[in-house]
């Protein structure tokens, strides 16, 4: 009676473990199926996948139409507005001709009584814009001016080894007699203080004594009228 007991406890503990030993075999089994979900995560294919999110992020470095290339998001305006015209708006931009890189010379007119004085630019180009000073020289050794006209100045751009022109009028001597006769003039040239001389012959009514401006002697702006 005492021996069924015993043996039934045995009983009971060797089920107990075959009963472990195959729970134990079950939870390998489920390990062993989990390895291939690790593998799969790090797998190349994920990792490609993966790029073009990082590269999304890189657009600083496309170039626009409008020339710009560079980082960040920056359209970069840059229109580069490099125009050929300058800030002259396509005009020449020069300063004031210089009476020292000037040839002036003086020749009879169109009509009796003018003078057509010519002014060469020797140099580069150059402007000129106003009336010129002029001093008549006398063979007695005086000298008078020549008055403005009303005529309106108007500037002049001179390139290099060009030419402009004024007129100076004076009457002419119709007495019969000598009169004045003028033998040089002194040219200054507009915004200038720097004079040439140039030699001349003309012949003028005689006025009065100590008169400083010659008898109806007139200057026209420099580049006025025909040239």
């Amino acid at each position: 009676m005492h021996v069924q007991p015993k043996l039934t406890k045995k009983l009971t503990l060797a089920t107990v473990a075959v009963l472990a030993g195959l729970t134990l075999t079950a939870c390998q089994d489920g390990n062993t199926d989990a390895a291939p979900s690790q593998d799969t995560a790090s797998s190349p294919a994920a990792e490609n996948s993966a790029a073009p999110s990082g590269s999304t992020g890189g657009n600083g470095g496309t170039a626009t139409d409008d020339g710009s290339k560079g980082g960040g998001s920056g359209n970069g305006n840059g229109n580069g507005s490099g125009s050929d015209k300058g800030s002259g708006g396509g005009q020449i931009n020069t300063g004031p001709c210089k009476t020292a890189n000037l040839t002036i010379t003086a020749a009879d007119g169109m009509a009796e009584g003018d003078v057509l004085v010519s002014l060469k630019n020797d140099s580069d180009a150059c402007s000129l814009k106003g009336f010129p000073g002029v001093d008549l020289n006398t063979s007695d050794g005086d000298t008078m001016s020549a008055d403005r006209t009303a005529n309106t100045p108007q500037e002049v751009v001179l390139g290099g080894g060009e030419t402009t022109r004024f007129t100076l009028h004076y009457p002419p001597n119709h007495t019969g007699g000598t009169g004045i006769r003028v033998v040089s003039i002194v040219v200054t040239p507009p915004n200038e203080t720097h004079s040439k001389t140039v030699r001349i012959g003309l012949s003028m009514p005689v006025e009065e004594a100590g008169s400083e401006t010659g008898p109806g002697v007139t200057v026209d702006p420099v580049g006025y009228g025909k040239q």
